[in-house]
């Protein structure tokens, strides 16, 4: 077979076609309007909904309470949390339909390294999560009159390394996958438990002798699960530091480094993955 060098044709290059892929996953997404509306509008009923519901039984410590946190604030970094969740997974859904439509095995035997389609996807997957995560964080942000540049740009670094890693989570558990609802049974299952224990909808329980199993056991998956890195420093930068020792978060420089670090695990084995054809592939 004769490759494009052969044909007198100059390869793509890497970053190109990363970029194409990428802006490929933008248009498809923006065009269909009832994914835009449901992955921002549950999250911000359900802010509305728990928030007024469970605000008068909401109650921190007393450094909490010094700073005034009701549960509608408290449950607003859970909320934007959710919204980079549920959008950045389920954007991966189209390596499915790609692979059933065919445009999936074009891409594979172009003449490119796997990290470029790779990258491609999860950055397509990324921006889409970003741009809807940080509308609603300025519209927070902007009814609270809280509104600081510095902040604001660390927030949506933290919000872009979230959504990149769970971008490349939603691509290791799709890649293997040949149907759109297997995979939604999955995430399904997957989700909700990984978003509620991470600190978003309650805070991390502490321990004491005292303290059955079952409780010891959620204190440490909450402290396994990446997204509650993500989700203590999204709290920290918008609550400051008074109601993230309150909260006993953890600190604002080990939510970066897991959170980052969480990104390249999910991009390195996502990379390693695609060395390997599926049963799909093979149709």
């Amino acid at each position: 077979m004769a490759t494009a060098a052969q044909d007198g044709r100059a390869a793509p290059r890497p970053g190109f076609a990363a970029w194409m892929l990428c802006q490929r996953e933008l248009v498809r997404f923006f065009r269909q309007r009832n994914r835009v509306i449901g992955a921002v509008g549950q999250p911000i009923i359900f802010w509305l909904l728990f928030g007024v519901g469970l605000d008068q039984s909401f109650q921190l410590s007393e450094t909490g309470r010094a700073a005034e946190q009701s549960f509608q604030q408290y449950y607003v970094p859970g909320t934007i949390a959710l919204i980079v969740l549920f959008t950045a997974i389920f954007t991966t859904i189209s390596i499915i339909e790609d692979r059933q439509e065919g445009f999936l095995q074009s891409v594979l035997v172009a003449p490119l390294p796997r990290w470029s389609m790779v990258a491609g996807k999860i950055l397509g997957g990324t921006l889409i999560a970003l741009i809807q995560a940080v509308l609603f964080l300025l519209l927070v942000l902007a009814v609270e009159r809280r509104f600081d540049v510095g902040r604001t740009v660390q927030l949506v670094a933290m919000l872009g390394a979230a959504a990149f890693g769970l971008t490349g989570l939603g691509f290791v558990l799709a890649w293997r996958m040949d149907s759109t609802q297997g995979f939604h049974a999955v995430m399904s299952v997957l989700l909700f438990p990984m978003w509620l224990l991470s600190g978003a909808f309650f805070p991390l329980p502490l321990l004491s002798e005292a303290d059955s199993w079952l409780r010891v056991a959620m204190f440490w998956v909450m402290r396994a699960n990446p997204l509650t890195y993500a989700v203590a420093g999204v709290r920290r930068l918008m609550s400051g530091a008074e109601v993230g020792d309150a909260l006993h978060l953890p600190s604002l420089a080990t939510c970066w480094i897991v959170t980052i670090g969480f990104g390249l695990l999910m991009f390195a084995m996502a990379t390693y993955m695609t060395r390997y054809r599926t049963k799909g592939d093979l149709r």
